[in-house]
């Protein structure tokens, strides 16, 4: 709903008009009265004060009170009118406090006061307002001009550190939906014991399993183990953070609800055996072509949400679960098979951020070699030379930077002894070595798959390459599945979980905790930290929990979290989330003044860090001007007391159990704000944009990027019958280590729910914050924001027509637009949202 003031020119101001809309269609009937209170932000107490002595002091006026009264609706919006007496001497309005006395909470777009000699004052509010009976605080809505602290006028003082106050709550009891509380805890909701002793999990965060922190729900503990916090059908999270909610339309969110709790459920009860495997390769191709007959959905308005996934056939009278064909399938339906297409979706497909550069030789493990066995590589310097035919030695290659690695070996090797007692998974610790060639593309040479001692056994390892004999061949594909299964694992846990939706929560909480709504690096967060709390809840409900999607469907299984909290604790540090910095940290640039970016890349066809670069580029530059013109001076960042706690709070609370590492970089210069604020917003908009908008494209069509293994290599201790039947029937054995039927549906429809953009996306650089567009200097810098935004899609669409460029161009290749800025809605495979949304 929209909230609308206006005031008639008299001597004595006149607020006339007051308008609610509500943005759940009427899900909230207004039926009451609304107490609003206005507040001066400069004027003093005393009435017999002179004007230049209270504009002076900018001391605290009385407030002056007034009752909205419904005078009529239009379409959604219910009409408010008022009247307020402002003396002439009021001043400037600093705030605005509303309380809203109908039982039920009303959302709150925006106030706008007309008729002042200074022109029109817009308050700004979008945010839900609980009802008093609920909570007697009153709401407090400051006007759009932001403020440091040290420059706020001493009439608002109090009322800012006041609202501050309350977001904060006191760590106790429950919450309630309602609320508008910003508090930490563990991740201790992602089990359910009560349920089943097998749904047991650890506690993430704290010494033992390292994490971020999440948003504290307050939820009783369960009965069976007092760490775990109990599950609950609706996850609290601010009221303001309810995604499904405040934006005006709500495909998204809901989108991703209804296949979690009616579809998947349906999935589930149409294939009866769960661990039943595709028969041959035509049955994949049918979830394309014919699709899978549903029971019957009795979620009501569940087809109306996912028509993209859900036809109903009329005649027939049945639902039927079709898949779109995905863009990768559609261009060339057997790229997933090639090595060439294996190597190039390594810089420009779905997890692009894990390739690295091979600095030193021999390959060798740091893990303790008494529990994991000898800690060389079976990838010798005479089988690397013998692939490369004598082109040149290891060490030149090692020089001259033309050996790359996917290494998932020391991370997931402590774990294959654990997922392998889990039914139906199986897992290997893993390198995959690439040899970059003349023409920019990378050539796999090599996949070395280990397992340590285990039941008695040594440590078995095995080095599989491309092969021009029958069993070589057939081993390579085999061991191609279990890499990539490693992969995805790897993206969707540590890329895209926690690099982007479980390292953000904590600045979302910090910055509503510590940074006041007026002041500007709120202001500059607030549009890029949107959503992420309501979607990350929805995570841990149905997607990250015990038993949810990712533990069903891919390798890790019940030990999925616990990989993403190693990974966090061994690899994650906040100064390396930015792209020049993670580049770098992976040999895959150095730094050079003289080149674009002041970056010289490794391989200078890498699509992803060719992109990205503009756009980390352009948002600092956005960032570099609006930081400047708030803090032209070093003394104004180290006196900002909000700014340093937001800081020290997001290091040593959200992120505690890091806080005492010594790469954080220091907040003393604004140079050192805008270093940080260009990570946190590249962060949310460009990394997750390249990390989650492709995973339908090239990954729902499962051969190209399996998200589990489910059988070991056919050469790993085999009995005779079984090397046996993979001799007579290879393919068999491929559609056995795929995903059983239910898990590839089950993904596939999530895949294409998260792939997907709903039509009131905000994108990056597309839409002026209020606050912004009333100041000039900081409305021109944004406009040349939106400008360079909109040459970066010329510049993607150039490159994308290279025929040079072989990473991006070529007979059946997907053009790399993952991180054009903009796009329609639906499965597009581009467009660069504001924030992390879905």
């Amino acid at each position: 709903m929209e909230l609308r003031w206006s005031t008639l020119m008299t001597r004595r101001r006149r607020l006339t008009k007051l308008r609610r809309r509500s943005m759940v269609e009427k899900e909230v009937e207004i039926c009451g009265l609304a107490t609003v209170r206005v507040r001066s932000r400069s004027n003093g107490d005393e009435e017999d004060e002179d004007e230049d002595k209270r504009a002076e002091t900018g001391s605290e006026k009385k407030t002056i009170q007034g009752y909205a009264h419904r005078t009529g609706n239009d379409e959604n919006e219910v009409k408010y009118e008022l009247d307020i007496e402002i003396t002439q001497d009021f001043g400037e309005v600093g705030a605005i406090l509303v309380e809203n006395e109908h039982h039920k909470e009303m959302y709150l777009k925006n106030i706008v006061l007309d008729g002042f000699p200074h022109g029109t004052v817009t308050v700004t509010c979008n945010s839900w307002v609980h009802a008093k009976f609920d909570n007697p605080d009153k709401r407090i809505f400051f006007t759009n001009k932001s403020y440091l602290p040290s420059q706020t006028p001493s009439g608002l003082k109090k009322l800012r550190e006041k609202d501050l106050t309350l977001v904060r709550g006191d760590g106790q009891g429950e919450r309630k939906a309602f609320e508008r509380i910003y508090d930490y805890d563990v991740y201790n909701d992602l089990g359910d014991p009560d349920s089943s002793d097998d749904l047991k999990r650890p506690v993430l965060g704290g010494k033992e399993h390292p994490y971020p922190r999440r948003c504290r729900t307050g939820r009783p503990r369960t009965e069976k183990d007092p760490l775990s916090e109990s599950r609950a059908s609706n996850v609290y999270v601010p009221r303001d953070e309810a995604f499904s909610e405040v934006k005006s339309a709500t495909f998204a969110a809901k989108t991703v609800y209804s296949v979690l709790h009616a579809l998947v459920p349906s999935l589930e009860t149409t294939v009866l055996d769960p661990e039943l495997g595709f028969p041959y390769f035509t049955a994949i191709d049918s979830l394309f072509n014919e699709g899978v007959e549903l029971p019957e959905i009795e979620t009501q308005g569940f087809l109306s949400v996912i028509p993209r996934l859900v036809t109903f056939v009329s005649g027939l009278g049945k639902n039927v679960l079709r898949f779109e064909t995905p863009e990768m399938v559609d261009r060339d339906k057997f790229s997933w098979f090639r090595d060439v297409e294996f190597g190039r979706q390594t810089l420009a497909g779905l997890n692009p951020c894990s390739i690295q550069l091979v600095k030193k030789w021999p390959l060798k493990s740091e893990l303790d070699p008494t529990v994991y066995g000898p800690p060389e590589s079976a990838i010798t310097k005479e089988l690397v030379e013998q692939e490369i035919r004598g082109f040149m030695t290891v060490e030149e290659a090692v020089k001259n930077k033309k050996l790359f690695i996917l290494d998932y070996h020391d991370l997931l090797l402590p774990y294959v002894k654990k997922v392998r007692e889990i039914k139906g998974t199986t897992l290997y610790g893993s390198r995959t070595l690439f040899f970059l060639t003349p023409s920019g593309t990378l050539r796999p040479l090599a996949i070395e798959l280990t397992r340590p001692p285990l039941d008695g056994k040594p440590q078995w390892k095995e080095v599989f390459r491309p092969s021009w004999n029958a069993t070589g061949a057939w081993l390579w594909r085999l061991a191609k599945v279990h890499v990539l299964a490693h992969d995805s694992g790897y993206h969707q846990l540590v890329s895209h979980w926690l690099r982007t939706h479980c390292c953000t929560e904590p600045y979302i909480i910090a910055t509503n905790r510590q940074l006041s709504t007026m002041h500007p690096i709120y202001r500059l967060l607030h549009p890029h930290l949107r959503y992420t709390m309501e979607i990350n809840a929805l995570a841990r409900a149905a997607l990250i929990n015990g038993g949810g999607v990712i533990e069903s469907s891919f390798s890790p299984g019940k030990y999925s979290t616990e990989i993403s909290s190693a990974a966090y604790d061994l690899l994650w540090q906040f100064d390396l989330q930015a792209l020049p910095a993670d580049l770098i940290s992976r040999g895959m640039a150095v730094e050079d003044p003289t080149a674009p970016h002041g970056l010289k890349l490794a391989i200078e066809d890498y699509p992803f860090a060719n992109d990205g670069l503009l756009l980390w580029d352009a948002i600092k530059e956005w960032v570099t001007d609006y930081v400047n013109h708030y803090y032209p001076s070093e003394t104004l960042v180290q006196s900002d007391q909000e700014l340093q706690e937001w800081w020290t709070e997001i290091r040593t609370v959200g992120h505690g159990d890091k806080k005492d590492e010594p790469w954080w970089p220091v907040l003393d210069t604004p140079e050192d704000l805008i270093g940080i604020l260009t990570n946190i917003i590249w962060v949310v908009s460009g990394h997750h944009a390249a990390v989650n908008f492709g995973q339908y494209d090239f990954a729902a069509y499962f051969p190209n990027r399996s998200t589990i293994a489910r059988t070991n290599m056919p050469c790993e201790d085999p009995s005779e019958e079984q090397w046996k039947n993979f001799l007579e029937r290879p393919e068999d054995e491929l559609l056995s280590v795929f995903p059983s039927q239910i898990q590839a549906t089950k993904v596939m429809a999530i895949l294409d729910v998260l792939s997907n953009h709903s039509p009131d996306e905000e994108y990056i650089g597309t839409t002026m914050e209020p606050s912004w567009s009333e100041n000039p200097i900081i409305k021109a810098a944004y406009e040349r924001f939106s400008g360079r935004l909109m040459e970066l899609e010329g510049i993607i669409d150039a490159r994308n027509a290279d025929k040079k460029l072989y990473n991006r161009t070529g007979a059946g290749v997907v053009p790399y637009e993952l991180l054009k800025p903009f796009s329609d809605p639906g499965v597009t495979g581009r467009g660069v949202p504001n924030s992390i949304s879905i």
